[in-house]
């Protein structure tokens, strides 16, 4: 934690090596989770619907109780530590507050709102499709942005967001 408070995190070469790993481990997650989507799911909110309520003319059952909690069980788990990790980092980053704040905010409400919008199709109503969409598209994008975000800090040997000028910056 002292090497990114301190701003040594874009001068020693182990904790770069090890935040550019993460960060390629985040891209395999963030690629292999649109390609989940797009297994099962378009941007077409009835293949939404579809894939949670079923259709009998594709041969879909309906997404169980069960089933939706043990993806709701590990995605909970695993999103939550992605998302601390990467809105942490990018707590260190050289930009406003205000901008932090944004995207923080955003990365989170649309990692819960993307889980949360399949149980809606599934139990309250099928409009929820439209959400989780916009909630998988959101996420997807406030991650991207996440990654680009540190990755740039790491690129251009930004000064941690806490140390010297950049500390006196408005937020």
């Amino acid at each position: 934690m002292r090497f990114v408070v301190t701003g040594e995190w874009t001068r020693n070469r182990l904790l770069k090596v090890i935040v550019w790993c993460f960060l390629s481990y985040t891209l395999i997650l963030w690629l292999s989770n649109a390609g989940l989507y797009f297994s099962k799911m378009s941007l077409d909110p009835a293949s939404v619907v579809d894939y949670y309520l079923g259709n009998e003319k594709l041969y879909l059952r309906p997404r169980s109780l069960a089933g939706l909690l043990e993806v709701l069980h590990f995605h909970a788990f695993g999103m939550g530590i992605l998302l601390m990790t990467l809105t942490h980092l990018v707590l260190f980053v050289p930009i406003s507050m205000r901008t932090k704040a944004i995207g923080i905010s955003v990365a989170f409400v649309s990692g819960m709102g993307g889980e949360l919008c399949g149980w809606g199709v599934r139990f309250v109503h099928p409009g929820f499709a439209y959400l989780k969409v916009a909630m998988f598209l959101t996420l997807q994008g406030s991650i991207l942005w996440l990654m680009v975000a540190v990755g740039s800090a790491l690129v251009f040997d930004a000064p941690s967001a806490y140390s010297g000028d950049s500390a006196k910056r408005p937020g």
